[in-house]
């Protein structure tokens, strides 16, 4: 599994031969590249309905977006977008080689820029594997949690880490909007992962962080995770 940081909360993820965008968002700036630099993913992955994980969603045309219905009826009006996946919280979907759980987060769902055209639903995070999960370990998958824009939540420690088992996780470390370093670590503990990502941070002025204060909260809760603080467009082989 093929993982590339695009800055902000935006991930392309490949799986076998599946490629997934995550919260296309290149208007930031940590990346080099525009929505037009990208290879086209076959799967484009929202996990809340905010200006910045759904502004460029719309440059992906041949893409499959896979979202919650309500979010994925949403950028099927304002973006064009003609091929959707509605799916749900607890849901897993197969999207090629990939097998997508979607999950909650604790954070807001208005839709746009200007919050008023109503709801895209619960907020979600997304756990991509490149096996179905069941209760049975299976020591050969390969599993990547991707957060979305969430404080910390019990359902880390009780339900994802234990049952959904992601071997690496990009957790929010902004804070502001979502969790800062002190309560993203807590998160990769209680996941208790191999490798973490710190992203949403440094994209505007309320989310600026220094991204070496979450690798010392890591540090500090025990957690044997290796913290992996990527540059924009940088690949991690997973």
């Amino acid at each position: 599994m093929e993982l590339t940081w695009h800055g902000h909360s935006t991930w392309h993820v490949e799986v076998g031969g599946t490629s997934l965008l995550i919260d296309p968002f290149f208007d930031n700036p940590q990346t080099d590249l525009s929505a037009d630099d990208v290879d086209a993913p076959d799967y484009v992955l929202l996990t809340h309905g905010h200006a910045d994980h759904v502004a460029d969603v719309g440059s992906f045309p041949d893409a499959t977006v896979a979202a919650t219905p309500e979010l994925a009826a949403y950028v099927e009006d304002e973006y064009g977008v003609s091929d959707t996946a509605g799916f749900n919280l607890g849901g897993t979907v197969e999207l090629g080689d990939a097998f997508v759980t979607m999950h909650r987060a604790d954070h807001t769902n208005g839709l746009g820029t200007t919050y008023e055209q109503g709801s895209g639903g619960m907020p979600a995070g997304f756990v991509i594997s490149d096996t179905k999960p069941t209760q049975v370990n299976d020591e050969e998958s390969t599993t990547f949690y991707h957060a979305g824009d969430t404080g910390l939540m019990t359902e880390m420690r009780d339900v994802i880490g234990p049952f959904l088992e992601p071997d690496a996780a990009a957790v929010p470390i902004g804070d502001h909007f979502t969790m800062g370093p002190m309560q993203a670590a807590v998160a990769v503990d209680w996941l208790d992962v191999d490798h973490a990502f710190p992203q949403h941070y440094d994209s505007f002025p309320p989310i600026e962080q220094d991204p070496q204060d979450f690798v010392r909260e890591v540090k500090g809760t025990g957690s044997d995770a290796e913290v992996h603080v990527l540059d924009g467009d940088e690949t991690f082989e997973l």
